[in-house]
């Protein structure tokens, strides 16, 4: 097998890894102003995308330009996560840099489109392929290929803890070689039960205090996963954004969450914000939490109630998800200040930083690699994706970490 890494290596955004030069695994954008993509457009014979989040099926509409309508495989919940995530990126791009799709080419993923469930063994592009819950998000999915020979397994995003949104990656198909992700290589993740606590008697000290919370939230998984915490614990909360319309399609679905039945609970219990008639304003003077996007403060709801709050040291802003290197919500962290639509804002509302992640920290990716210690491994995915490699190998696995474009032979 050749595989070829268009993205995604040294840096947590736009993966696309090609193999053979016939079947693409992923295919995304890192956020930023402007984003970044993939360092080719290949013509595959098929995709398989692991899972919806936007650094890795945030450019797929690219691939349907001109004549060319190569099947894309997924999940059910990451087929219809991909055809959000491209319509929103058309509407926010206003201008700002040169979109490489059109409305056009999102609707010709509906065309393309083959959903499979896990464990479902397809044919794609000459290859035998099966999905994997992977953990992360409803729908994620770890991607096994096999050619007859070598049979490699991308892990793409995955979590070896439970979520309240879904629950932990426990499938290890057999394989030759893994592209594993990196992206908490070198973090311990505090336990998650211990975060939840700290997390809701932050957001109930504040509303007690006369305060306002805007808790940012991704909208896919992250915005689920905030409204199942704060159900459980009994704190009501408004919810804003992309996150309100995946929400309802996750109930869709519910064979691709841990319990639907509590899904449905916490949406029934929260508010949905519509955004008319300054409805946002009004809300962001009471004394509640507001769970919205985007979660790194690049845009969304967030840019209305951010602004609204910031001047009140009463106030939080309590951030749940990674923070990409030189988005408004990692300056906020680090800085105390951050450009929030299109100004530089000093934020007196306190900044917090809770680690509801999605991916494995350290001792997640190393139990999950013991079960492949004579397997080759490439790392991606990741701040640090050589160090990583570096210290696999220390222990005795056959480890690398490919660069940008670089082609690898396995």
């Amino acid at each position: 097998m050749k595989l070829q890494f268009l993205g995604g290596v040294g840096e947590v955004g736009r993966s696309a890894i090609l193999v053979d030069d016939s079947l693409l695994l992923d295919y995304g954008m890192l956020t930023g102003n402007p984003p970044q993509f993939p360092v080719s457009t290949p013509e595959p014979d098929a995709v398989v995308v692991s899972h919806g989040h936007l650094d890795h099926v945030g450019m797929v509409p690219a691939l349907l330009a001109g004549d060319r309508r190569p099947p894309i495989h997924w999940t059910p919940p990451t087929a219809e996560l991909a055809g959000t995530l491209a319509r929103d990126t058309l509407k926010l791009q206003g201008g700002r840099y040169d979109c490489p799709f059109t409305e056009t080419h999102v609707r010709r993923m509906t065309q393309v489109s083959e959903p499979h469930g896990y464990g479902e063994t397809f044919e794609a592009a000459g290859y035998e392929v099966t999905l994997y819950d992977a953990g992360h998000i409803p729908g994620s999915a770890h991607v096994l290929v096999d050619d007859g020979e070598t049979r490699l397994l991308y892990t793409a995003d995955f979590h070896t803890d439970n979520q309240r949104i879904v629950g932990a990656s426990t499938d290890r198909p057999d394989a030759d070689v893994v592209v594993c992700e990196s992206t908490y290589a070198d973090v311990t993740h505090e336990d998650r039960a211990a975060v939840e606590e700290r997390f809701v008697e932050s957001v109930r000290g504040t509303i007690w205090e006369g305060g306002t919370v805007v808790v940012p939230a991704f909208a896919i998984g992250r915005t689920q996963e905030m409204l199942l915490v704060l159900d459980a614990h009994d704190v009501e909360c408004y919810v804003d954004g992309m996150g309100k319309g995946v929400t309802k399609m996750l109930l869709r679905h519910p064979e691709f969450v841990r319990d639907g039945d509590a899904l449905r609970r916490a949406k029934s219990h929260a508010r949905f914000v519509t955004g008319r008639n300054g409805q946002r304003r009004r809300i962001a003077s009471q004394n509640t939490a507001i769970v919205t996007t985007s979660g790194m403060l690049s845009g969304g709801p967030a840019m209305t109630y951010v602004p609204e709050i910031s001047g009140d040291p009463t106030n939080k802003i309590t951030l749940t998800g990674y923070q990409v290197e030189g988005t408004p919500g990692r300056d906020l962290i680090e800085r105390g200040r951050a450009e929030i639509d299109g100004r530089t804002m000093p934020v007196a509302a306190r900044a917090e930083m809770y680690d509801f992640s999605a991916h494995a920290d350290r001792e997640g990716l190393r139990a999950f690699l013991s079960e492949y210690e004579g397997s080759e491994v490439l790392v991606n995915h990741g701040d640090d994706c050589a160090g990583f490699a570096e210290t696999l190998r220390a222990d005795g696995f056959d480890a690398r970490a490919p660069g940008l474009g670089d082609t690898v032979e396995v």
